[in-house]
């Protein structure tokens, strides 16, 4: 389930690192629950509809962004804490909210990137970060949706996830969260498996970090 997010206009200018803002929200709407876990059966996009300046992002008439998770319970503890408390930083503050079913898919999809995509792999103790110029890239992000499904009691057979090489807008960039420096991939990608598999990469998004705000798909 997924629900839309529109914003009022910004009241200051909105940094480009606003990522970690945006995932504190996220935590205050929710609150004390069990969502916050070690692996996270959610997503959510970045802000879209900014103008960007020299010194960070201006949201003129209102930002706009969305939310998933596969577990309704969750898209309900949400709306709720939206309700209560629907400011988030910089002058936005939620001003409508529209939800969102799962759509009917099909047995394969490409799907557009809310967020850039992140994939990390520990290796002899230190962090490696895949871009989709990797060959390894595709099973990584096979292995942590089949890890989701499985968290969430479902078939994690026959899935597969890959970037797509039609994609002709994709880029590799730098971004930082928290002062760290992550290597992520704007690109489409393709996924194939059982329809029921499809609803949940739309919901949970692909990668690692979906919780903090990579990975959600469009």
């Amino acid at each position: 389930m997924r629900i839309h997010l529109t914003t009022t206009p910004s009241k200051t200018i909105v940094p480009f690192n606003y990522q970690p803002v945006l995932t504190g929200t996220m935590h205050k709407w929710l609150g004390d629950n069990p969502f916050h876990d070690t692996i996270s059966l959610y997503s959510f996009s970045w802000l879209n509809g900014g103008e960007i300046t020299k010194k960070g992002m201006q949201f003129l008439n209102g930002a706009s962004f969305f939310i998933s998770g596969y577990n309704p319970a969750f898209v309900k503890e949400l709306v709720n804490g939206i309700r209560k408390d629907p400011d988030i930083a910089f002058g936005l503050s939620v001003n409508e909210i529209m939800i969102q079913e799962d759509p009917q898919f099909g047995h394969e999809r490409i799907f557009h990137p809310g967020s850039p995509i992140f994939i990390k792999r520990s290796i002899e103790g230190k962090d490696y970060h895949y871009t989709w110029e990797d060959p390894e890239a595709n099973v990584c992000l096979t292995e942590t949706l089949q890890h989701k499904l499985r968290k969430a009691g479902l078939d994690d057979k026959n899935i597969r996830v890959g970037f797509d090489p039609d994609y002709r807008n994709r880029k590799i960039k730098t971004i930082y969260y928290n002062k760290i420096g992550n290597k992520v991939n704007m690109s489409a990608v393709k996924i194939t498996g059982s329809p029921e598999q499809l609803a949940f990469a739309w919901n949970v998004g692909v990668g690692n970090s979906t919780g903090i705000g990579f990975g959600a798909l469009k």
